[in-house]
């Protein structure tokens, strides 16, 4: 199988990560942007020191808050899919959820919680309907192992597989509003099939 993503514009890159780029594009200045499942905090102190918002972060692992905390950002230790009742709605403008969406065991009432507590939800995932994840499990007969995934089936963190296809039904069964899709075949635009031809999808949505 030889499909080819469409040509579009290259796309450059944040801390080595062309998803990083795209999120910074989208986030406007001055606003406020809650990150979640932020690491070490990279991209928020990006957002900080180039667009001036106002960040605040949410990570699990202790040594990634710590030196997130030595980058100078407000990051606070919590589990994304219990951490959010303390916020009021619409606190944020922008609520980041940046390859950590597949990670979680409840991805639905995350997705939920960020519209609740944010204006527009950010999220960006790994595509699993790209074609070589779909040729790999087609000639091996296993869980596909790709440079996009990886991993064997049991050391796997991806534990909720998505698609492009799969985030934009989503959106129409529960009624929000995608306000834009990017799609990125390594640092790349895709322009057209990116259920098929993209690596990475960026979603923009609100309710």
């Amino acid at each position: 199988m030889t499909a080819q993503p469409s040509r579009g514009p290259l796309v450059h890159d944040i801390l080595g990560r062309s998803d990083y780029a795209i999120i910074g594009d989208i986030v406007d200045p001055g606003s406020k942007v809650l990150d979640l499942g932020c690491g070490e905090g990279e991209l928020l102190a990006w957002l900080v020191s180039n667009k001036t918002v106002q960040a605040r972060g949410v990570e699990l692992n202790g040594p990634r808050v710590q030196r997130a905390i030595a980058r100078g950002v407000s990051v606070y230790q919590g589990d994304i899919e219990q951490g959010l009742a303390d916020y009021p709605d619409t606190a944020f403008d922008y609520v980041v959820l940046s390859q950590t969406l597949q990670e979680t065991m409840r991805p639905l009432n995350v997705l939920r919680e960020m519209l609740r507590v944010g204006r527009h939800g950010i999220v960006a995932f790994p595509n699993f309907g790209h074609w070589r994840v779909r040729w790999s499990h087609l000639v091996s007969g296993s869980s596909p192992r790709t440079p996009l995934f990886p991993h064997t089936w049991y050391d796997s963190p991806n534990i909720h597989f998505l698609t492009v296809q799969d985030f934009i039904d989503l959106a129409g069964k529960e009624g929000w509003t995608i306000e834009r899709g990017i799609f990125l075949a390594g640092s790349r635009q895709v322009r057209s099939m990116p259920n098929l031809l993209a690596e990475v999808a960026v979603f923009q949505f609100r309710k």
